[in-house]
């Protein structure tokens, strides 16, 4: 592969764009019903079939079976089927017992979750696959597959029992603060149709009972040929092998006379407004949505693609005046935006969603809706239509540019709504020419006649979501009455527009010189050493035309800082963000990068300082100035500013103090890494100690030096081009006299981290509007400094394992979750490069309450077990197997390169020379890959883990608070069972019991009162 292209292709590329030619249409044009570049046809039973050729990524399928099957069409006594099928899809079929589809997927790489999933919705189910194609055989059993789930799946009552406990706790997991307020949103807006009745998820009465010859039925009434597509998009040689393949298994498959049609339904439109006063004690902040329903838009003629285009120049004006508008004095919201979206078969919605302070929702209302009205009767002015069409153009260039390396999963997508609402494939060429043609004549007159469709009279459901009672649904009611009058007597002003300055950086700096240039081959990397000493490293590539992609970084952060400091130079990224860290406001700086695709964020750690930014080729020039105006500015904080990000934190604070999963976290924390500073979560309390000065002179001098940065950029540039622009936005940083913020990566502080020496068992209870139950299970581990490149890949190919494994037990086996999470955690560790490294591995998953430790008892037992016999040979051929196909996606990637680059320039093995550091990275890889056997993997378990593993762990369970009677039984039966210790401790029992039993009697008095 070619790592090095051509430096004038991305000039031939954009210069390709620019010489796009307009395209010669009218309005009244078709668009096309056939979609461009695809292989489409109807088998004789009625599947319809979509196959593609596309190479990115290289030799992979991206596949899918799409069902025009929901919940709606479920009885009352099905409610939950549809999806339960999908569930009994993977779990078996006539060919495939016991989630053997599951296992063979994942034989070939194709991990669960990631490469093979489905999901159900109201109108549609949909299975996807994302496999290898580099063998012959592996494409013709993906879609063997399918055709399993199109009429094999074995709908057997021991089949529905096994995955009935993982579809209750899926629903379980839905049933928190976010789910119910998205739960009853739904039931507002979908009120008087089937809709809303038909949640996919279902109830939970009906998951529990329901018999497996129910769901037979409505998978025999439904699950029809001609309901279904077939969607393949791919790596292949050519279309019609693919769609041979698709007829040898679907063909002898025979079509159902008599099938069923699938019926519409209509959700009922209203003048009047529906208001709802949502009172959420768990909920994240306070919300407003505003939803004005519609009927879904046809999309048939060059006309219709126009006014598609207009709507998104209409939502994104009005997304700029609410940021703005967010973004000033006393604002009415902390962030607002508008978006549309069809909801159901027949619907559509324009949705506008405000966050905002506790007890804010009516200002928010209110300003949401003036901001509308403002629109209809002022419009927009030129310039804000000017900048939205040049965001617009700049979203289609890239596009265009890149139309050869679309995913492959993007155009499966679009297939995918072909078959499911009719829209147009028209490829991505005319696409950029229509654009082109239309997009510069959308006026501002035709942009603001949206407005019209916005209005509380036609459809329109306005929420708000507060977690306490501070206003009443006639205070929604009167909102709308006010702006409605304001409007109606013009008593609304035009916006008010703010300065935009024409450059980004007014004076150009002097350029830097570089100091040295090393290459590296192996990496395909250059090395350059800059007057001011910053450290570049670039890495031309092709994988994107319009992708450049750069990481910088330097050493000392958090850790450096007293404790006094800590809660403000922590806050030093939040507030410095708000105020503007490149040298203008945000509302500014959105204006006067219209029309670039140019963006740079920032991150203060424990130990590094870093800023990234994505940007396309052309626009790296405006990325380098972004970086060269944060090194060069020096923010100050202004009151105004400092009041709403204080505000916006106090709010998060709080929002977080409500959530169950709060008090979960901290004991997790607390049990693993000590109760230090560092650790605790932050309090309102610490805000008060918060000196927005000095987080902002902190976040200064974090970017201030630029001779302790070391920047890696990977992407589509042109050393002829880029490395001029480095010099000067790049070297050009000056230097100060005295080095600022300049650690040695070997002498920095370490992380007050205190780990566990014994085992833990915690039970953490929080108040819940419904029961939940999250398991934490926590294991130390230990590297070792010789071996620690390969004990890195050791870890990760463990972890992998592990979670495949009990995923096998705790959900194939048992069926008692829907999910399982290992991560592995080595951030506590100083980046030193000399010593042991310490961390941890932990193990997560949500259940019923009543089983947590009985699933905690057999996850043990299965980690145990490998440690003592072993993995099997398929279960490690089948990691590396996962590892490997992820190691080809990714070295397509430039993200994966950005990263990779990173890696060796901050291993411990590195010594100045990146390339070296790189190739022992990878050849620990290797190594590791070619060692692991079920022997090896054994020993690994053993010795990177305790061994035995119930020797050493915490675990921490997140329980339901039990009701004053439950804590009372539970009281006396502790008394009971742990047997007097200490007088001390019985006395303290009993007391607790007493206050207890008065509280639940006043309880219980209150609410017969």
């Amino acid at each position: 592969m070619d790592l090095l292209p051509a430096e004038t292709s991305q000039l031939g590329r954009k210069h390709g764009f620019r010489s796009l030619k307009l395209a010669a249409v009218d309005m009244a044009d078709p668009l096309g019903d056939e979609p461009f570049g695809t292989e489409h046809g109807r088998l004789e039973n009625g599947l319809t079939y979509y196959v593609r050729r596309n190479s990115k990524p290289r030799m992979r399928a991206a596949l899918a079976l799409v069902v025009k099957v929901g919940s709606v069409l479920e009885e009352d006594d099905e409610l939950g089927v549809a999806h339960i099928i999908e569930h009994l899809a993977f779990s078996a079929t006539n060919r495939y017992t016991n989630h053997d589809i599951v296992k063979f997927l994942e034989s070939i790489g194709a991990e669960f979750g990631a490469c093979q999933n489905a999901v159900t919705s109201a109108d549609q189910t949909i299975y996807e696959l994302f496999v290898p194609v580099d063998k012959p055989e592996l494409l013709s059993q993906a879609i063997s597959i399918l055709a399993e789930f199109s009429s094999e799946v074995r709908v057997s009552k021991d089949d529905l029992e096994k995955e009935r406990g993982a579809v209750l706790e899926e629903y379980r997991s839905n049933r928190n603060a976010t789910g119910r307020m998205q739960d009853a949103h739904w039931l507002l807006l979908m009120e008087g149709s089937k809709y809303a009745e038909r949640l996919p998820i279902g109830t939970e009465a009906v998951i529990r009972t329901v018999s497996a010859e129910t769901a037979k039925q409505f998978y025999r009434k439904w699950y029809q040929l001609c309901h279904m597509a077939v969607v393949a998009v791919g790596d292949f040689p050519d279309t019609q092998s693919v769609v041979d393949m698709i007829k040898t298994h679907f063909r002898q498959k025979g079509a159902v006379l008599d099938h069923q049609p699938i019926p519409t339904y209509s959700v009922p439109s209203h003048e009047e407004p529906r208001f709802s006063y949502f009172v959420e004690c768990e909920a994240a902040g306070s919300m407003v949505m505003i939803s004005y329903k519609m009927p879904a838009d046809d999309l048939k003629t060059v006309k219709d693609y126009k006014d598609l285009l207009t709507e998104s120049v209409f939502l994104q004006a009005l997304n700029q005046r609410f940021f703005k508008q967010s973004r000033r004095n006393d604002p009415p919201y902390f962030s607002c935006s508008a978006d549309s979206d069809v909801l159901v078969r027949p619907l559509k919605a324009y949705v506008i969603t405000a966050s905002c302070k506790e007890g804010g929702t009516m200002a928010a209302l209110e300003s949401m809706l003036m901001e509308v009205a403002r629109v209809r009767i002022h419009g927009f002015s030129e310039r804000e239509i000017s900048i939205v069409r040049a965001l617009l153009l700049s979203e289609i260039e890239s596009a265009y540019l890149e139309r050869d390396q679309m995913q492959s999963t993007s155009l499966r997508d679009e297939l995918i709504q072909h078959f499911l609402r009719g829209e147009p494939v028209i490829g991505i060429e005319y696409e950029a020419q229509l654009q082109k043609t239309i997009i510069p004549y959308i006026s501002s007159s035709d942009v603001s006649k949206y407005a019209e469709k916005l209005l509380t009279s036609s459809s329109c459901v306005i929420k708000a979501i507060e977690p306490q009672v501070s206003a009443k649904v006639d205070d929604l009611r009167r909102v709308v009455l006010k702006v409605n009058s304001l409007e109606e007597e013009k008593q609304i002003p035009p916006w008010d527009e703010e300065y935009i300055p024409e450059e980004i950086v007014p004076v150009k700096p002097n350029p830097g010189y570089i100091d040295q240039q090393l290459e590296y081959s192996n990496i395909g990397a250059t090395e350059l050493i800059l007057s001011n000493g910053m450290r570049v490293c670039y890495k031309c590539t092709d994988f994107l035309d319009d992708q450049v992609l750069f990481s910088g970084f330097s050493y000392g952060g958090l850790s450096e800082v007293s404790e006094n400091e800590y809660f403000s130079c922590s806050m030093g990224s939040t507030i410095a963000g708000e105020i503007g860290v490149y040298g203008y406001r945000p509302s500014v700086l959105m204006d006067v990068l219209a029309g670039k695709r140019a963006e740079v964020g920032t991150k203060i750690g424990a130990y590094m300082r870093s800023f990234s930014g994505d940007c396309s080729p052309s626009d790296l020039e405006t990325a380098l100035q972004l970086v060269y105006q944060l090194f060069t500015t020096s923010v100050e904080p202004g009151e105004e500013d400092v009041k709403i990000v204080m505000q916006m934190a106090e709010a998060a604070v709080r929002a977080q103090e409500r959530d169950p999963y709060t008090a979960f976290v901290n004991c997790v924390r607390e049990l693993n890494y000590g109760n230090s500073y560092f650790f605790r979560p932050i309090k309102i309390s610490d805000l008060k100690r918060v000196d927005p000065r000095r987080a902002c002179e902190y976040f200064s001098f974090c970017f201030k030096d630029p001779s302790t940065f070391t920047v890696v950029i990977v992407g589509n540039i042109s050393p002829t081009i880029a490395v001029p622009l480095i010099l000067q936005y790049l070297g050009g940083i000056p230097r100060p006299p005295e080095p600022i913020l300049k650690y040695s990566r070997d002498d920095l502080k370490g992380l007050p981290v205190t780990s566990p020496t014994k085992i833990i068992r915690e039970v953490v209870r929080s108040p819940m509007v419904q029961a939940q139950c999250s398991v934490q299970i926590c294991f130390p581990v230990e590297l070792k400094n010789g071996t620690m490149v390969e004990e890195i890949h050791s870890i990760g190919f463990l972890s992998k394992l592990l979670e495949t494994k009990l995923m096998q037990v705790l959900r194939f086996k048992h069926g008692q979750i829907y999910s399982t999470g290992v991560t592995v955690f080595l951030g506590g560790n100083r980046p030193s490069r000399t010593g042991d490294v310490r961390g941890d591995i932990s193990i997560n998953f949500s259940c019923d309450p009543e089983i947590s430790l009985k699933l905690v008892d057999l996850t043990l037992n299965e980690i145990q077990r490998l440690q003592e016999e072993g993995p099997s040979e398929q279960d490690v051929l089948t990691i590396l197997e996962i590892e490997q196909r992820a190691h080809e996606d990714g070295v397509q990637e430039n993200y994966y390169w950005l990263d990779k680059i990173l890696r060796g320039y901050q291993s411990r093995v590195y010594s100045g020379d990146v390339g070296t550091s790189f190739k022992i990275q990878d050849e620990g890889r290797l190594k590791v890959r070619e060692s692991l056997t079920p022997s090896t993997a054994q020993l690994a378990l053993q010795r990177i883990l305790p061994f035995p593993c119930k020797k050493q762990y915490t675990v921490v369970i997140l329980l339901p608070q039990r009701s004053h009677l439950e804590m009372l039984k539970s009281l006396f039966g502790f008394s009971r069972i742990t047997r007097a210790r200490d007088a001390k401790i019985l006395a303290g029992v009993a007391a607790m019991a007493v206050l207890a039993l008065s509280l639940w009697r006043y309880s219980r008095r209150s609410v017969k009162s």
